[in-house]
């Protein structure tokens, strides 16, 4: 830790930009045209905290760690720092990005100079702690917890800090055992633990019995593992097949931090465990952190990653509406994003929730939010799903904003400029922009020449139709379908051919879509109308997925922007699933977990049975599937390291207990708990196996829950994981455990022993 320190200091010293942050900048906080108020900002000697504080004396400080921040934009780059541009220049403004559902930080230094320091400073840091080892991020991890235990600063820790350093990280330790492994630790016999010592009594507090148990059993002599013994250990436990030995020493060289054991080809107990709990020792398999699967097929054989009311950061009601909303949901590889367009003042179409209080926005800021973010996280097609309430004129100006701010990327004629005979592919569309939305007459006649003027050749060139195919305000009747007749709209001729693959109808029937067999067709459903379908007439409804899109959306009633379970959409092969992003939880945890394969691209190609022409797989009864194999799923649940505390009350410790779900298939949707250890967060061991059966393997995601037993009231939420089955690695595997907003939470994870069997 001595050495952590020693490095970020020099860091430091090395840098007039940290240099300067060091010593202090005023700055402006801006969080709307009239609230602007000056903080003191400084970086702390970790290179790391930021610490500010109001000037006025008596206001308390608050402090945020650059581990939370996902990005740092220059200049008028959020809707409040574009509010103020008459009061404070670009180049004296910047935006700190937070991971999650945390809101930005907008910042405004009093000159150019000093906001590129601070711009060009966070920007190394942060680059910094992308290239942190494993080894650097453990000693940083304990140097934090020496700075939060040393209550008094004098760089060294007396025996009552180590007891509440104990309570702080989730230990609830006998007081005689802290103070052995105290004395142990204290080797200059001070009465106090310094830099090297501390190092020492928190490695002995984090010894890994589990992780040694399992690493001397496949050692011949209890020190070492060689590379013999390390390939028999893959082959045997972690059940790896290719190229084994060359495997087993790239380990040793990535992992083993002793030169000696290098040399020798040979890994170490420390070695073993860094590899544990790398990315090759993740449950997640690693060759789903990249593309992996064919993007050559159809559009319609993708799951699609979907928001809904994209533009809403909070409920449907009175909540805000944000391009942030957009720009949130893209960096978290969402492919299809809501926009619910209303005339607006001086003839610039408005975003928002309509018949609420909701916020507005300008159509044409969503749609350049759209051409600077739609492919910085992934390169395959966005496609904006249009819920269009705009008069014929409105719309020809969103025409114009859509071709004018997306260029080329708006796709507005087939690729090939014929009628094709099914949908592009995710490999065909890469950098496009798709609009959804109604259009006059069909793809065809476009096409061929036809569907001119529309409705008998009006001087408007626009059409009567039904324009918005989901006035969602309206679903909230939809159990009284007499209340909901929507009034007839013209749609006009620019925005029409603005839609070329995803044309707006209304759902009729699977065998009306059938009969008109028009591939580029898609229709919304609410969540409940897609879940009657899929219980009545699950094969049909897969089918009819296997050869064009259907939108699935929250019922009306979810005004407070829950969401519902995605897997019962997803068993019958919808692929635009729109859930509201801006809203934690199970499912869209669900969702995480799904798309968290295929290098978070926001496609998934379906399972093969739900792609064939002539598919009859019935969700209700996978079992009755040609190539049914039913796989039995054991998870050991081994250990837990370090998980968060839940309460801040300082003497709160958890007492957790671990559930693994399976949700998919219904037939496969089943959970099974642990026992729950007493007060014990840091390193509770269970040893409790579960046991499944899983018969859509395909469909199923597999989701570790952690939660904090509690005897009188409902569990408190730890952490959790979700991945899809068919992503598990066997064998000893380190799950890494994210928050309830879906980020990372190190070094909180779960050990466990994962192995798939076919079902006799």
């Amino acid at each position: 830790m001595g050495d952590s320190m020693a490095t970020s200091r020099l860091r430091i010293q090395g840098d007039d930009n940290l240099l300067s942050m060091q010593i202090g900048t005023v700055m402006r906080k801006v969080k709307s045209r009239t609230w602007k108020k000056q903080r003191l900002f400084k970086l702390q000697e970790d290179g790391l905290t930021i610490w500010y504080k109001s000037k006025k004396a008596g206001k308390p400080h608050a402090t945020f760690s650059l581990r939370d921040v996902e990005m740092l934009r220059e200049g008028h780059q959020s809707e409040v720092l574009l509010s103020v541009a008459d009061e404070f220049p670009p180049e004296r403004c910047f935006t700190l990005v937070f991971r999650g559902r945390r809101g930005n930080l907008d910042l405004a230094a009093d000159s150019e100079e000093e906001a590129q320091c601070w711009i060009r400073g966070t920007r190394k840091l942060l680059e910094n702690l992308e290239n942190m080892g494993e080894r650097e991020k453990l000693d940083q991890w304990i140097c934090d917890w020496f700075k939060k235990a040393d209550r008094n600063n004098d760089g060294r820790m007396n025996f009552k800090e180590v007891r509440d350093l104990l309570k702080m990280m989730n230990v609830d330790m006998n007081e005689h055992h802290a103070l052995r492994l105290f004395t142990m630790a204290d080797n200059s016999q001070s009465g106090t633990l310094e830099d090297d010592e501390f190092v020492l009594f928190y490695k002995m507090l984090t010894q890994r019995e589990d992780v040694l148990q399992v690493f001397q059993s496949h050692s011949e002599d209890g020190q070492k593992l060689t590379l013999h013994n390390l390939a028999a250990f893959l082959r045997a436990e972690q059940l790896e097949e290719e190229s084994v030995e060359e495997n087993a020493a790239e380990l040793i060289q990535r992992y083993e931090p002793s030169d000696t054991a290098k040399s020798l080809s040979a890994m170490t107990i420390d070695g073993f465990l860094m590899y544990l709990v790398s990315p090759q020792g993740s449950v997640f398999v690693p060759r789903g952190l990249a593309v992996y699967q064919d993007m050559t097929q159809p559009l319609a054989h993708y799951f699609i990653c979907s928001s809904h009311n994209t533009y809403l950061l909070e409920d449907q009601l009175r909540g805000q509406s944000s391009v942030e909303g957009y720009i949130r949901a893209l960096k978290r590889g969402c492919r299809c994003v809501e926009v619910d367009c209303w005339d607006g003042a001086s003839g610039e179409p408005v975003v928002y929730h309509g018949h609420t209080l909701t916020s507005k926005i300008l159509f044409k800021d969503v749609v350049m939010a759209l051409a600077q973010y739609a492919f910085k996280v992934s390169e395959y097609p966005v496609i904006v799903s249009l819920e269009n309430h705009c008069c014929v004129e409105q719309q020809k100006v969103m025409a114009q904003h859509l071709n004018l701010i997306l260029g080329d990327k708006l796709l507005n004629t087939t690729l090939e400029g014929n009628v094709p005979m099914e949908l592009p592919s995710p490999e065909e569309l890469k950098g496009r922009i798709l609009l959804k939305g109604k259009k006059i007459r069909g793809l065809e006649d476009k096409l061929n020449g036809g569907g001119g003027g529309g409705g008998g050749g009006r001087a408007d060139d626009s059409l009567a139709a039904d324009v918005s195919d989901e006035d969602e305000a309206a679903d909230i009747d939809e159990e009284n379908p007499k209340k909901n007749k929507k009034s007839k709209q013209s749609l006009s001729r620019e925005l029409s051919d603005c839609v070329v693959y995803c044309q707006s109808v209304p759902f009729k029937g699977f065998k009306e879509s059938c009969t008109r067999n028009r591939f580029y067709e898609i229709s919304s459903l609410t969540e409940s109308k897609a879940r009657k379908h899929a219980k009545e007439s699950g094969s049909e409804f897969v089918l009819h997925n296997a050869r064009q899109l259907t939108r699935v959306y929250p019922g009306g009633r979810r005004t407070d922007s829950s969401n519902y379970n995605p897997t019962e959409m997803w068993n019958s092969g919808s692929q635009i699933v729109a859930l509201n992003f801006q809203t934690a939880g199970e499912e869209m945890d669900l969702n995480d977990g799904l798309f968290a394969q295929n290098g978070r691209c926001g496609y998934v190609l379906k399972p093969e049975f739900m792609r064939r022409s002539e598919s009859r797989f019935d969700p209700e009864t996978p079992q009755n599937r040609e190539d049914y194999r039913p796989l039995n799923l054991t998870i050991q649940v081994i250990s837990g390291q370090q998980l968060p505390k839940v309460s801040i009350k300082e003497d709160s410790i958890v007492d957790p207990l671990v559930r693994v779900e399976i949700h998919g298939v219904p037939l496969d949707q089943h959970k099974q708990e642990t026992r729950y250890i007493d007060n014990n967060g840091f390193n509770p061991v269970w040893e409790d196996t579960l046991r499944f059966t899983v018969h859509a393997p395909e469909l199923a995601l597999v989701r570790f829950v952690v939660e904090d037993h509690d005897k009188t009231s409902k569990n408190d939420f730890v952490g959790q994981y979700t991945l899809p089955f068919t992503c598990l690695q066997q064998g000893y595997r380190h799950v890494h455990l994210l928050s309830k907003d879906g980020t990372s939470i190190p070094p909180a994870s779960l050990f466990v022993h994962v192995k798939i069997t076919q079902k006799e």
